[in-house]
C-alpha cells in the first residue's frame, strides 16, 4: 500500500466542520435536536469550535435529490483553512451518487480528519486513492448524540486517536455495550408513577443523568480461525457501500488489499444470509481476501461465522488467514476509531489488538 498523507491532529480550540456526505437525517425536524445534542457534546468535550457545512442541515429529501450539493460541502470544508477537521453527521447508502462531483486533487492537496462509518467506507476508499488517511469511527448522530452521556470507551478512542500524535497502541475491547437507541423519549419510574421525559431538548446541556441506558457486558475478542501474530494495515470495508463502487477508479485496488488487515461490516443482508453470501462472494472474485493478513469484525451469529468462513476457507482457500470477531467498530456504542492505512498487530493467542502508530500527526 502506498504510503497516506496523515492529516496534523486535532487540537483545543480548532474548528471542525459537521458534513452531511450521505444521509441528511440530521437537517430532518424529528432528528434536529438530536443533532444539535451531538454538536454540543463535541465542542463541550473537546473544547473546540463546530460549525455545519453549508447544505448539512437541509434535510434528507433536500440531499437525496442534490447529491453535487454534498460534494460541495466536502470540497467547501477541505479548503477552508480555518477548518481542521470534518465529522461527518451519520452513514447512509448513497455516497457512491456524490463522486462525479468530487475532486480528489483537493482532498490530496488539504489533508484533514475525515470520520464516520458505515456508508461512509466509501468515503475512506476515495481518500486512499487521493492519497489520505481517513478514519472508520464515530459518526455526530451516533455515538456521539447517544442517548444519557457520551460513553467513555468512545471518548477515549477520539482523544487518543484525533487529538494526539502518540502512539496509539492497544485497542482493548469495550467492557459493555448497547444497540443504536433511535427513540425520542424515555420513561422513568418516579414512586407509583411511570413518566416519560423527551430525549433531546433544545437547551444547553450535553448528557442526562435520569436517561439510564440498559448495557450489555462485553464478552471480548473472538478468535474465528487462525493463530500466532499478524501484522497489516488496516482498511476499512462496509459491505454494501463498497460493494456499489466496484468498477470504479475509487474501488481500492491490489496494492491497497495486499498485507491489510480488512475491518469489515459484514452480516445477512436484511435478514438474508444468502444477499450476505453473495455480497462476501463479490469481494473474494475481485480478490480482496487473496493477499490479506486478516480480517476482522463485529460479532457475528452463527449463520454469519459459517458463511465468513465457507468463503474465505473453502473457496478462497484461505485457512491461514486470521479472522477475529467482536471487535467495537460497527453499527452499535460504544466504537473506537481505526485510521486508514495503520499498522495493526493482532495476537490470536490473547487475543489482542494494537495499532503500532499514531493516527494523526
Amino acid at each position: 500500500m502506498k504510503n497516506l498523507i496523515i492529516p496534523p491532529k486535532l487540537n483545543e480550540g480548532d474548528t471542525v466542520a459537521f458534513i452531511s456526505i450521505s444521509g441528511g437525517r440530521a437537517g430532518d425536524e424529528d432528528m434536529i435536536l438530536r443533532y444539535m445534542l451531538g454538536k454540543r457534546r463535541f465542542e463541550k468535550i473537546f473544547n473546540v469550535k463546530v460549525v455545519e457545512t453549508p447544505n448539512a442541515l437541509r434535510g434528507s429529501k433536500y440531499l437525496y435529490e442534490h447529491p453535487e450539493k454534498r460534494a460541495e460541502d466536502l470540497m467547501w470544508a477541505l479548503k477552508d483553512d480555518s477548518i481542521k477537521g470534518i465529522i461527518c453527521n451519520q452513514g447512509g447508502d448513497d455516497s457512491y451518487r456524490v463522486l462525479p462531483y468530487i475532486d480528489p486533487q483537493v482532498i490530496h492537496d488539504h489533508p484533514k480528519v475525515f470520520m464516520g462509518f458505515s456508508d461512509i467506507a466509501t468515503w475512506l476508499a476515495v481518500f486512499a486513492y487521493a492519497g489520505v488517511r481517513a478514519y472508520y469511527g464515530p459518526t455526530v448522530l451516533t455515538p456521539l448524540a447517544q442517548p444519557g452521556k457520551l460513553d467513555a470507551y468512545t471518548e477515549a478512542a477520539i482523544r487518543r486517536t484525533l487529538f494526539s500524535n502518540e502512539v496509539i497502541g492497544e485497542i482493548k475491547p469495550a467492557e459493555k455495550n448497547t444497540p443504536i437507541d433511535w427513540t425520542t423519549t424515555y420513561t422513568v419510574k418516579e414512586g407509583s408513577k411511570e413518566v416519560q421525559y423527551e430525549r433531546f431538548l433544545d437547551n444547553d446541556k450535553i448528557d442526562d443523568p435520569k436517561d439510564i441506558i440498559p448495557w450489555t457486558p462485553g464478552t471480548g475478542y473472538k478468535v474465528l480461525q487462525g493463530s500466532g501474530r499478524v501484522r497489516g494495515h488496516v482498511i476499512a470495508v462496509c459491505g454494501g457501500p463498497l460493494w456499489q463502487i466496484m468498477g470504479t477508479k475509487y474501488f481500492p485496488g491490489p496494492d491497497i488489499w495486499e498485507d491489510s488487515i480488512i475491518v469489515l461490516e459484514h452480516g445477512s443482508i436484511y435478514g438474508s444470509k444468502l444477499a450476505g453470501l453473495h455480497e462476501l462472494r463479490a469481494f473474494a472474485a475481485a480478490g480482496v481476501f487473496d493477499k490479506a493478513k486478516a480480517v476482522i469484525t463485529g460479532p457475528m451469529d452463527e449463520d454469519n461465522e459459517e458463511t465468513i468462513i465457507k468463503v474465505i476457507c473453502k473457496e478462497v482457500h484461505r485457512p491461514d488467514m486470521v479472522i477475529l470477531e467482536n471487535v467495537d467498530c460497527i453499527h452499535r456504542t460504544p466504537m473506537t476509531i481505526l485510521p486508514a492505512g495503520a499498522w495493526m498487530e493482532i495476537d490470536c493467542d490473547v487475543p489482542r489488538i494494537e495499532i503500532l502508530e499514531s493516527g494523526v500527526s
